[in-house]
């Protein structure tokens, strides 16, 4: 059961920051998945990279790899108020093919689901590499099957995406906050879009039912999915190497803060599972959520009993950040996460456009509301009572000039302008 005080808390919708009470050294933690997996999904990366190279021609410049800029944001710390220790925003938010951290689950899942059923189909060789797929034979196969998933935009779009770009149909089953660029997106992509009247949880319930009538449909399971969760991962790696080439330590008297933007958690589960098997207990992850969305804070406060909603604590569920508008966090998320997250901040909508603004500003960043989440990060640990007791209790505040904090900017760049102006503006006038 959730704590009576922090109920109260939730309820009243307002920033907060939660500890979880439940985390243990890495060494110690019990979850339902392997540190193996990681290094794995690192290598299907690089397998798949010649592939993806040629199916992308935005990758032509990068091998084929779905990776961001570590991007120093020195200026806009200080605007912020940040004084303390390095400051770097995880570029997520421009990552090719598909714009949003989900290119790091979505191409993944989809690329192997494609391989697996070439080489069911005897359509390829196990010894023939990613790159065979291009094969004519094996893209007229797959026109006869379907990938499908649920989405409030941008899984969707990195699903549907790759999908195309290996012949299967398409199938996007989105939530009734999804935006309308999104949608037209998709579309445009030859993607089919399904809109539900109802919430994320229905979205994704429809489009797993609709999957498990039909044998031709493959069904990209944001709830549940091991492949989504370890392409994620794979990320932890590519932070590590930024951080060496900058000379930048990761030990105990150079902790790592780590800020993510969670939805369903797939994505920030993900990276953060990666980030604590590279680093340990040297890494401190926190995910952000809207306060009228807290979905995993709600679920990882309450235990693992049985599985909660936000609307079981009377909250709305409606936000602007659509990606994050989840009442009910994934329950695979929630088991891994519950031994290893050090803890959740919610945000206000409001926040969310003031960051947005500032990150414009003074970082030359065009971030969704969403992903401006992460920004609020290293103030919610400095200057709440909470931030400073978890300091205090991991031994942390004579190292905090020393400290790098990392805030994950999930998307943005696929933003049309005109939108992206509208969310500028609400932001200037709350500045």
């Amino acid at each position: 059961m959730i704590d009576t005080k922090l109920k109260s808390r939730l309820q009243a919708a307002q920033s907060l920051l939660w500890i979880n009470p439940e985390q243990v050294c890495v060494s110690m933690a019990d979850v339902p998945v392997h540190p193996n997996q990681v290094k794995e999904a690192e290598q299907n990366w690089r397998d798949l990279a010649p592939l993806l190279q040629r199916c992308f021609p935005e990758l032509s410049d990068h091998s084929g790899a779905i990776a961001s800029e570590l991007i120093p944001v020195d200026a806009l710390a200080r605007e912020m108020g940040y004084a303390h220790g390095r400051h770097f925003v995880k570029g997520d938010h421009a990552l090719p093919v598909a714009g949003s951290v989900k290119a790091r689950g979505g191409i993944y899942e989809v690329f192997l689901y494609g391989l697996s059923l070439a080489r069911d189909l005897d359509l390829i060789s196990a010894t023939d590499t990613p790159e065979a797929l291009l094969n004519p034979n094996v893209k007229a196969a797959f026109k006869g099957y379907t990938v499908a998933v649920g989405s409030t935009g941008n899984l969707g779009l990195s699903v549907g995406i790759a999908a195309r770009a290996l012949g299967f149909r398409a199938v996007v089953h989105m939530s009734s906050d999804a935006k309308d660029w999104k949608v037209e997106r998709l579309q445009r992509h030859g993607v089919e879009v399904v809109q539900h009247d109802a919430d994320y949880g229905s979205a994704v319930a429809a489009a797993r039912h609709q999957a498990d009538a039909d044998p031709t449909i493959y069904f990209v399971d944001d709830e549940r999915s091991e492949l989504l969760f370890f392409g994620y991962s794979a990320a932890a790696a590519e932070l590590h190497d930024q951080l060496m080439k900058r000379n930048i330590m990761v030990d105990a008297e150079h902790p790592l803060f780590l800020y993510l933007p969670c939805g369903i958690g797939g994505a920030p589960g993900g990276v953060a599972y990666g980030i604590k098997q590279v680093f340990g207990d040297h890494a401190h992850c926190f995910f952000v959520e809207p306060a009228q969305s807290p979905c995993a804070l709600v679920q990882l406060a309450a235990g693992l009993e049985k599985q909660v909603t936000v609307y079981d604590i009377g909250l709305t569920n409606k936000t602007e950040a659509d990606g994050m508008a989840v009442a009910e966090v994934s329950w695979f998320i929630a088991q891994v996460m519950h031994p290893l997250l050090s803890g959740v901040y919610t945000v206000e909508d409001d926040d969310l456009f003031r960051w947005l603004a500032l990150a414009s500003r003074h970082a030359d960043l065009q971030l969704e509301p969403s992903a401006a989440a992460s920004l609020g990060g290293p103030s919610m640990i400095i200057d709440s009572t909470e931030g400073q007791q978890y300091l205090t209790d991991c031994d942390l505040h004579a190292h905090m000039p020393n400290a790098t904090h990392v805030m994950w900017a999930t998307g943005g760049s696929f933003v049309p302008e005109a939108e992206f102006q509208g969310f500028l503006s609400r932001g200037e006038a709350l500045l």
